[in-house]
């Protein structure tokens, strides 16, 4: 093949995929992604290796570590975030999505790793969703170090994007979380939900967008503020709070609250000869989870078993901590209630119930 020939061919620039955009947008991310760094990764190389490192000897405080990992995206939060062309705060959600439940065991964050897919690559937006990751991986108190951007023109539309990503902890294995630990008699300390998190948006955008044809930017009254600003509201980040909650009190166990409702997820911590009970009269839910369900005509149990109803972690603690568990998480800003117990099991019931009806304002 001649050179002129050669010169007019195929490219991968002219199949869509633009190197130097996603060089632009490495650069555009690196301030972000080092205000996560730990001590265990200050001055291990930097972004744009191959591969992230992290100092292992940090771990020889721990008589038995064993590491935690998990890996999770935001689902299709994401399409609102495109729609209204707000990219900083879905990185919060997957944060939240990844360390949250690596902290369900008692494991403290370390580090992650992100994956950010996208149709085309505007270095600008990826770096704003890189600046969402880096902050909610400081909230978590974990280092983010590295990453991938893949470009996919032809699978996905010049604004299509999906975000994914995994991280590691460490916990000592004696100290490690759980259904052993739990006894009859133990509260159920609840901590509120931010919103709707990052579960049940595909229920929420079918509802509200596709059958009521809500606008994202109409005002909602009862939100005090648009549609699209309440959808957008980043999941909490529980992972510091769990982790000082563990220093303060006897925990035994935790719960994150995501998809398949609070009964479901509380129940995968539950031995098989104890039951909790969960009183739904001890909170009431916002006002998005009753738009939903009113607006959709959706009934309890379909809520309940997609959306978070307001409950976005589970702390089980002795009954005669809770009020020590209680003000640890009061003083660290944390709105937090006893919403229920731990009893004894009979042939009848399952691992958890929510009994009572919601609190009204």
């Amino acid at each position: 093949m001649s050179a002129t020939n050669s010169a007019s061919g195929a490219s991968y620039a002219a199949a869509g995929v633009d190197i130097e955009a996603g060089d632009r947008a490495v650069e555009l991310m690196k301030e972000w992604v080092k205000k996560t760094q730990r001590p265990e990764v200050a001055g291990l190389g930097g972004l744009g290796g191959f591969a992230g490192l992290f100092d292992a000897s940090a771990l020889k405080r721990f008589e038995r570590p064993l590491l935690a990992s998990a890996t999770d995206g935001v689902g299709t939060k994401v399409d609102i975030a495109r729609q209204l062309g707000v990219y900083d705060t879905i990185g919060h959600d997957l944060v939240a999505m990844v360390m949250d439940d690596i902290v369900v065991c008692g494991a403290e964050p370390l580090f992650m790793t992100d994956y950010i897919c996208v149709g085309k690559v505007h270095p600008e937006r990826v770096a704003a969703i890189v600046k969402g990751i880096a902050e909610g991986c400081v909230l978590a108190g974990c280092a983010l170090v590295g990453g991938e951007t893949a470009e996919h023109p032809g699978l996905l539309g010049p604004d299509d994007f999906d975000v994914a990503g995994a991280g590691t902890g460490v916990v000592e294995a004696d100290r490690v979380l759980g259904a052993d630990r739990i006894r009859t008699g133990d509260a159920v300390i609840a901590m509120a939900a931010s919103g709707l998190h990052s579960n049940g948006y595909s229920l929420v955008r079918h509802v509200l967008l596709k059958q009521a044809g809500l606008a994202l930017d109409a005002h909602i009254d009862e939100f005090g503020r648009t549609l699209g600003e309440e959808l957008l509201v980043p999941t909490k980040i529980y992972s510091l709070d769990c982790l000082a909650l563990t220093r303060t009190t006897d925990v035994h166990a935790y719960s994150h609250v995501t998809g398949g409702g609070l009964a479901a997820n509380l129940a995968r911590v539950i031995p098989d000869n104890l039951h909790a009970i969960v009183d739904r009269s001890t909170w009431t839910p916002a006002p998005i989870f009753d738009l939903v369900g009113k607006t959709g005509s959706v009934e309890r149990l379909e809520l309940e078993k997609t959306l978070n109803m307001g409950v976005g972690m589970i702390a089980i603690v002795p009954e005669d901590s809770a009020d020590a568990a209680l003000t640890t998480l009061a003083d660290r800003g944390v709105e937090a209630w006893v919403a229920g117990e731990i009893t004894p099991r009979d042939n009848h019931t399952t691992g958890a119930e929510l009994i009572n009806d919601y609190a009204t304002n």
